[in-house]
């Protein structure tokens, strides 16, 4: 794939970013009311909050469940799907 192909994808996943991610957030449970009791989301928090392991990815899928994602997200995005794009040769 070329420079052009990766940079199209990157621009891409910019634009849907904002829309997929925090829809697909929601649809397992990370709610702008919060966690959705008996969803996939609270069995992660539970599995988190008795292990220890995994909080920090809990608190993030819940930001963007409440406040949706910021433009360091949708560049973040935009940035991986561009390398990833630019590797699929």
């Amino acid at each position: 794939m070329v420079l052009g192909s990766a940079v199209a994808l990157g621009a891409a996943a910019v634009v849907a970013a904002p829309v997929v991610v925090p829809a697909v957030v929601s649809a397992v449970g990370f709610t702008s009311g919060g966690i959705a009791a008996g969803s996939v989301a609270a069995s992660a928090m539970s599995i988190a909050a008795t292990t220890g392991v995994g909080m920090g990815a809990v608190s993030v899928a819940q930001s963007v469940g409440a406040a949706g994602i910021g433009i360091a997200g949708k560049v973040l995005c935009g940035g991986a799907a561009a390398v990833v794009g630019y590797f699929q040769k």
